[in-house]
């Protein structure tokens, strides 16, 4: 075994004071003589992907101890999107995953552990201790809280964009009071990260995908005892890792974000893959340029229609296979580099060999996919020309290429109040802007509008356009992520009411129909905004902001 770095605090006569505080922890001889496993636990009781991560870390605890290591439990934050969703909360989800890479750094390193043990769930928090890992890479597993079971409603499986797009259904007159209530009662069933294949069981399942967890990380239902045992063998293969030596950036390496890119694609994942896949590679000082993004797409079927792009739920996925099962189907076409090693110390190849489809309604086979190109689609044009991201999967075919005249509201308050007022009509292109992580600031996801449009029956005919993002619950013609954002004066700043935005998916195009020279006239004409927030954490953190549609805070890539 490698010298552990827990030897700096735990052996030595100058030691004596850290060995005094750990006998006030209650720590024995025998556990300061073993490698001090810290396990980073998201539990809370706020947060329902979240509220039964006490059993998980109680399970992991057990797994490390059994396999011969001393577990200590220490906290990472995590918020709610949904809670946080269509108010001033939501601007402040997308800043936590740097918190919570930054907090969990320092606990780690301060306090001298030799392996770690992250548990996640919800949409931030998978990404933060991602790029955490990748940053101290010390020998570090992955073993999530689970998604929640799907609800049900009038007889067919629903999920939480469910009740979302009912409150545009309810205010558009089509449903009743009680019909809006019952989704409000039923559609979030269980504990666990919402059941459809949004931003926390994508990152949950690309976990899998590159690396850092166990079978089963993305897909064990949250309510299943199978994920009590899932953690108890997470604590006891980080033990396994400790003793060969195998750290976060063996694992993940480009090959690792390539495959990671090739499921994403043929999963069809929540589109804010794409601002937090980028930034964790960033902590292994690789540049995953989105630019490979359509390159993989082009040659990736996408052979999963999860909800809420189709009817099947993360649920569903377990019974077929999981996510091995996607994998070793996709391989049939040779897409994946299967000579990586992972956190169960084989290789991708060995790992999913003979991981059979199970349900082929579920996973396609690759013969008959849902489309032959991935789920997710970066656009460019003279609207975006450093990019934008759109989950083309649960886009409308009859909206894959579009034309109309935008609908322009600087603010996400603006743009709902619109929606529901029935000023958007067939056609229109609403375009939300100043949401950017500058401008929110933070970044906000705008499940709201784009539930609203889709709830009041227009999500054949409307597009939404924004330099915010967008939820993995999020479907329809919604194209997120636009760079330059706003408030650095980029392009989506100079559009007016009435201009004609002409978006192709399919070419992977989106522009205004302006001139150059009519842009260049409003360019100079543009004036900055003032920051909507000047004080807090919120205010440091938009002026630290360096990565357009990324949104992350950016400084050397770390060796």
């Amino acid at each position: 075994m490698v010298p552990m770095k827990s030897e700096a605090i735990m052996q030595g006569a100058q030691n004596a004071p850290h060995r005094a505080l750990f006998n006030a922890l209650g720590f024995t001889k025998e556990e300061m003589e073993r490698p001090l496993v810290g396990i980073v636990s998201s539990y809370n009781e706020i947060v329902p992907g979240h509220m039964n991560i006490d059993k998980i870390t109680e399970a992991v605890r057990l797994g490390v101890a059994m396999a011969g290591g001393t577990p200590a439990v220490f906290p990472a934050i995590a918020v709610c999107d949904g809670i946080a969703m269509g108010h001033q909360g939501m601007k402040y989800s997308l800043v936590t995953r740097d918190l919570i890479a930054d907090s969990t750094e320092a606990m780690a390193m301060a306090h001298g552990f030799d392996a770690l043990v992250m548990i996640p769930n919800c949409d931030k928090n998978v990404p933060g201790l991602l790029m955490a890992a990748a940053r101290l890479n010390i020998p570090t597993i992955f073993v999530s809280g689970g998604p929640m079971l799907a609800g049900k409603v009038d007889g067919c499986k629903v999920s939480f964009s469910a009740a979302s797009e009912a409150v545009g259904a309810y205010g558009a007159g089509k449903i009743s009071e009680e019909k809006l209530r019952e989704f409000e009662e039923k559609t979030c069933p269980t504990c666990g990260s919402c059941s459809g294949m949004y931003t926390a069981n994508s990152m949950n399942c690309l976990t899998e995908v590159l690396g850092m967890g166990l079978s089963g990380n993305g897909t064990i239902p949250a309510v299943y005892s199978e994920r009590i045992r899932l953690a108890k063998h997470a604590g006891m293969q980080v033990m396994e890792l400790l003793k060969k030596n195998i750290r976060p950036r063996d694992i993940l390496t480009e090959g690792a974000f390539r495959n990671a890119l090739t499921m994403d694609m043929a999963i069809g994942c929540s589109t804010n893959s794409m601002l937090h896949l980028p930034a964790i590679a960033h902590e292994c000082g690789i540049d995953l340029n989105l630019d490979i993004a359509n390159e993989i797409s082009d040659k990736t079927p996408n052979i999963c229609h999860l909800a809420p792009a189709g009817p099947h739920h993360i649920e569903d996925l377990y019974d077929a296979g999981g996510v091995y099962a996607v994998m070793n189907e996709i391989n049939k076409l040779g897409l994946l580099e299967t000579d990586l090693i992972t956190c169960t110390g084989k290789t991708v190849g060995e790992n999913i060999a003979g991981c059979v489809n199970k349900d082929p309604e579920v996973i396609r086979p690759v013969e008959s996919p849902y489309s032959t190109t991935g789920g997710i689609a970066v656009l460019r044009g003279n609207l975006a020309p450093d990019s934008c991201v759109v989950k083309r999967s649960a886009v409308a075919p009859e909206m894959l290429q579009h034309s109309g005249p935008a609908k322009v509201y600087d603010c996400e308050e603006d743009a709902m109040a619109a929606i529901m007022g029935g000023e958007i009509v067939d056609g229109d292109v609403v375009v939300i802007r100043y949401e950017g992580p500058k401008g929110g600031p933070g970044m906000r996801e705008m499940l709201n509008p784009t539930s609203a449009i889709m709830g009041r029956g227009l999500g054949s005919t409307v597009a939404l356009i924004t330099d915010g993002r967008f939820s993995g619950a999020t479907r329809g013609a919604a194209i997120g992520h636009v760079s330059p954002e706003a408030a650095v004066g980029g392009p989506i700043a100079l559009v007016e009411n009435g201009d004609i935005i002409e978006i192709d998916i399919m070419a992977n195009q989106i522009n205004v129909k302006l001139s150059e020279e009519e842009l260049e006239k409003r360019r100079a004409a543009w004036t900055p905004r003032q920051p909507r927030i000047t004080t807090g954490y919120l205010a440091r953190y938009a002026s630290m902001v360096t990565s357009g549609n990324r949104g992350a805070i950016l400084e050397a890539p770390k060796k």
